[in-house]
């Protein structure tokens, strides 16, 4: 009876030690559990200013007659002269394109000038589209040349705005999100150094899309280009 009490006992006794060390390492799983959930997360920009490498330029005229026949062939007239223009200033044949007529009859529409003397008016354009975007732009100072030669330019219109393009964009991507992911890690690290933790590893990261925006207004020539990187790092103390 005694040895079975005493079994009974030590039994006991080891279960309940058994029981204290599961809570403790418990706890301590709890503990190092908690201290993982400490991040920070924070944001990394790479910004740069870079020329437009395109230039799409569209240079629209216009012309009027009673005659169909003779509008077209102003109009025809009309697109030598600009061809020949761009041609003379350095702009080469393959980097120029001539859309179709488009043609209004003003006798046929119920609402408009009835005052016009002309009946047919017409427009037309002539694009450019060059990756020598300084030169292309130097010619633009000049597009009052055709004008005295007779040519009806309409650059009143939103259509006519020349467009610049920066398409280079995967020569540097790498550098510019290594950069992001740089600048995330300085404003990690300034962040853990006042709060009086320590930098761990990378929990989570993610890339934002690049944008690509005219500098201002009046240089659309000029490309604002900028990625935001969002990054999330452990702290520890």
């Amino acid at each position: 009876m005694a040895n079975r009490r005493s079994s009974a006992l030590i039994l006991g006794a080891l279960l309940c030690l058994g029981f204290v060390a599961l809570g403790f390492l418990l706890g301590q799983s709890a503990v190092k559990v908690k201290e993982y959930e400490r991040v920070v997360r924070v944001k990394g920009l790479a910004e740069r200013e870079l020329p437009a490498n395109v230039v799409i330029w569209p240079i629209q005229y216009s012309s009027a007659s009673n005659s169909l026949e003779d509008l077209y062939r102003k109009l025809e007239a009309n697109a030598e002269v600009v061809q020949n223009f761009l041609i003379e200033k350095g702009v080469a044949a393959e980097e120029m394109s001539i859309s179709a007529p488009a043609v209004t009859d003003k006798s046929a529409q119920q609402y408009g000038n009835q005052s016009s003397p002309f009946r047919f008016v017409g427009w037309q354009t002539v694009t450019v589209y060059s990756e020598r975007v300084k030169r292309v732009r130097s010619i633009m100072g000049n597009i009052g040349e055709l004008g005295k030669q007779g040519v009806v330019l309409k650059g009143d219109n939103y259509d006519g705005r020349p467009e610049y393009i920066f398409n280079q964009l995967n020569e540097i991507k790498p550098e510019m999100v290594e950069e992001s992911t740089k600048n995330a890690r300085q404003v990690a690290e300034k962040f853990a150094a006042d709060s009086n933790s320590r930098l761990g590893k990378i929990k989570r990261a993610s890339q934002g899309q690049f944008s690509i925006q005219d500098r201002d207004r009046n240089n659309p020539h000029i490309k604002n280009v900028r990625v935001v990187s969002t990054v999330e790092y452990y702290l520890s103390d």
